[in-house]
């Protein structure tokens, strides 16, 4: 283990494990590595740390991922733990606990009986045998089953393999999404089939929805392991059948109809079996083109299919328009098989520099009711708007947009946190109502249905059957209602201009610029502390929201909580709080209180938003969101807006973070000078002051720019004339 490690398991910084070197005689001796990057044994370490009372402040996870690294490529460890974290999930944290503390042989003895427990309908699950080097990452598995819950552990264990296997490409569907997908089934569908299903999201998702039999294939072993696994622990009382092989080279379910099929195929797969599937009776809509590898999933949905069923898949954008496809998509077109297409935002989901699309399908009945119109709905619109909902553009991922799709598992090291973080902020709950309205309305009442300008729009077939065929909901969404009442809109016109000439006025007086005085001939120099020492001292607490998804510290089922919660995407823009609690538990929620000082976890480089913030009355009471550490100070010691102000300054969020692409700031090593209260005060009624500048130039630029969408919207649609004296240009 390197010195960051033992210092995030010290809680301590790497300073003071450099001091513990120098001063420490007995500290132990590198084992590995250079001289200017040295590794350290962690079982030393730990024993080390142990002998002075140093307990462990990293993560159960962590210190699972760490015992897996340690290990070193190529030990297999990780596959078999899988059976082991199942087994495990049916013992008391008391007996885990146990069992960790055993004597390795003892240790290793009973994991093995422990994993033996595993049921058969995990794919490859053998017989597991442990030697003596695995004693440590078993020890770690248990903490982590024990302290944050099996899934927790499944899903460190097939990052891992996945890092040894070097499969590239390999994303995970995110929860939302895969909550979104599964409540566009019908609320009957109890038999549901994902013939791509990575680490099993899409089908948990199902199992919460009502479904009781579930279906799953993936080609790589170490996913259909992780699904089973996964399904075990959220859906014990679901049927479930996991299997391994490529599912349309080698369909592991030929003779199997579902009510309906969740998948997030592979992209831009070019060996996907096109010479070999040349005449296979799944194409019943024409071949699929060599390029066109998403093509030949949909058919092989729509043929596990009952008649009437329905398949919600996750679609690169190209497949809407590429021309290579065109045939096969007028042939779903013109069968009434494809019913909807929703476009989502980049950085919803996996790869995040594209935004996908959701195909929602169903096959046809024999005799059923024509269809006459499919739907789109426009969630890029959201993005492109500026509304709230989005994560803040700060990734810079690069993954290819041919990369396998998002039922596979991401890679959540260090290599991908910055992607996680970002895709995580999203807000998936305001886009699942605005998706899930317009679906309901449009299959409830498909013949009274509206169309919602700028959202949604229902199009007949024949308009889609043109040369071009192109399914893009942009392309059919209408930006604007098709009746503008032209008075109002003027008198909307007027009140935008007033509404910015006031703003504009306002902006000058927090502009002002008198006041402002030189320090003297030279910059202030002052003593510091870090907020590691501030909070040591009982100057100031430290805290930050629970992963999400996590439901205390063992697990235990507590209830979700319906309050605003504070996202960082709120502190970079300025908003109230905007997220809403889906997976916020009772018992790993902290409330926020007036004067607490929010700091953002992570930002993009160069990233000129707010890093910090105070809160007020309308934060009051709200939820400390993911992504956001709270400091909240003692007033008797500490100004708020002092605090922030110093906290927030570009070469001290610099100096306190890793990374190049997105920082992710660690809060302990921030720097604040030591001020007497009295003159923090003065300097933190500054800092309110750049702050309420800040706040004025953002509503500032937000009303000029709906003034000129607004102008620009009535003069384009003919419900606005030009002025008669035309303004002279200035040059």
């Amino acid at each position: 283990m390197t010195a960051a490690e033992i210092s995030r398991i010290a809680g301590v910084t790497r300073a003071t494990v450099s001091n513990w070197r120098r001063r420490h005689d007995d500290f132990p001796a590198p084992s590995a590595g250079t001289e200017s990057s040295p590794l350290y044994d962690l079982p030393a370490v730990q024993a080390w740390l142990r002998g002075r009372g140093h307990t462990s402040t990293a993560s159960p996870t962590e210190e699972l991922r760490t015992a897996l690294r340690l290990l070193g490529p190529g030990s297999g460890v990780a596959a078999r733990l899988f059976p082991l974290a199942a087994g495990a999930s049916r013992r008391t944290p008391e007996e885990l606990a146990a069992l960790a503390a055993l004597p390795d042989d003892r240790l290793l003895a009973r994991a093995e009986k422990t994993a033996g427990e595993l049921p058969a309908a995990v794919p490859e699950a053998e017989p597991v045998r442990y030697g003596p080097d695995d004693a440590d990452a078993v020890r770690a598995l248990l903490g982590c089953v024990r302290e944050a819950g099996p899934q927790a552990a499944v899903d460190v264990l097939a990052e891992r393999e996945l890092d040894e296997g070097a499969a590239s490409g390999v994303y995970q569907t995110p929860e939302g999404l895969a909550v979104l997908m599964a409540r566009l089934l019908p609320a009957e569908a109890s038999r549901v089939l994902d013939p791509a299903c990575g680490s099993g999201t899409l089908l948990a998702a199902a199992a919460r929805q009502g479904a009781r039999e579930l279906f799953g294939q993936d080609s790589l072993p170490v996913q259909g392991r992780r699904t089973a696994v996964r399904l075990l622990l959220s859906a014990p009382e679901a049927e479930t059948a996991i299997r391994v092989g490529d599912s349309l080279r080698e369909d592991a379910f030929p003779d199997v109809t579902v009510d309906a099929v969740l998948c997030n195929p592979p992209f831009a797969d070019r060996d996907w079996g096109h010479d070999e599937l040349a005449y296979d009776p799944r194409w019943a809509y024409g071949l699929p083109p060599r390029l066109e590898s998403e093509l030949a999933w949909v058919q092989h949905a729509l043929a596990h299919l009952e008649p009437g069923g329905h398949a919600v898949m996750l679609l690169p954008p190209a497949l809407a328009f590429r021309s290579s496809g065109r045939r096969v998509r007028a042939e779903l077109i013109r069968a009434g098989a494809l019913r909807a297409v929703v476009s989502l935002p980049a950085r919803a989901a996996y790869p995040l520099h594209i935004g996908l699309q959701i195909w929602v399908l169903q096959r046809p009945e024999p005799g059923g009711t024509d269809r006459t119109t499919v739907l789109f709905v426009d969630g890029e619109g959201e993005q492109r708007d500026g509304a709230p909902g989005t994560a803040p553009a700060t990734d810079t991922a690069t993954a290819d947009a041919g990369t396998r799709g998002g039922s596979r598992p991401r890679r959540s090291g260090p290599s991908s946190s910055s992607a996680s973080s970002t895709a995580a902020a999203f807000d998936w709950a305001g886009l699942t109502d605005r998706v899930l309205g317009q679906w309901t309305a449009f299959t409830t009442a498909r013949d009274t249905y509206a169309d919602e300008p700028g959202v949604a729009r229902a199009v007949p077939l024949v308009d889609l059957l043109d040369d071009v065929v192109d399914v893009t909901p942009a392309r059919h969404v209408r930006a604007t209602t098709a009746d503008i009442d032209p008075a109002a809109l003027a008198r909307r016109v007027d009140d935008l201009h007033k509404q910015l000439a006031e703003q504009v006025t306002a902006l000058a007086a927090f502009s002002a610029s008198d006041g402002w005085q030189p320090s003297g001939a030279s910059a202030r120099e002052w003593r510091t502390a870090t907020v590691s020492d501030l909070a040591r001292g009982g100057a100031l607490t430290v805290l930050r929201a629970a992963a999400t998804g996590t439901r205390g510290s063992k697990g235990s089922g507590a209830p979700t909580v319906e309050r605003p919660v504070l996202a960082a995407r709120d502190i970079a823009a300025g908003n109230p709080p905007s997220g809403k609690a889906v997976d916020i538990h009772a018992d790993s929620a902290h409330p926020v209180a007036a004067g607490d000082v929010l700091v953002r976890a992570v930002a993009g480089g160069g990233d000129a938003a707010a890093m910090t913030r105070v809160a007020d009355d309308r934060d009051t009471g709200a939820l400390l969101g993911q992504h956001i550490h709270l400091l909240r100070p003692d007033p008797a010691r500490l100004d708020p807006w002092f605090l922030a102000g110093f906290l927030g300054a570009e070469d001290n969020i610099a100096s306190a973070s890793t990374g190049s692409s997105l920082v992710h700031v660690t809060p302990g090593r921030l720097r604040v000078p030591l001020l007497p209260l009295e003159e923090q005060r003065r300097y933190g009624e500054a800092f309110r002051r750049v702050h309420e500048l800040r706040a004025a130039v953002r509503r500032t630029a937000d009303l000029a720019a709906d003034t000129a969408a607004t102008l620009i919207t009535g003069l384009t649609a003919g419900v606005l004339l030009p002025p008669d004296t035309p303004r002279i240009r200035s040059t």
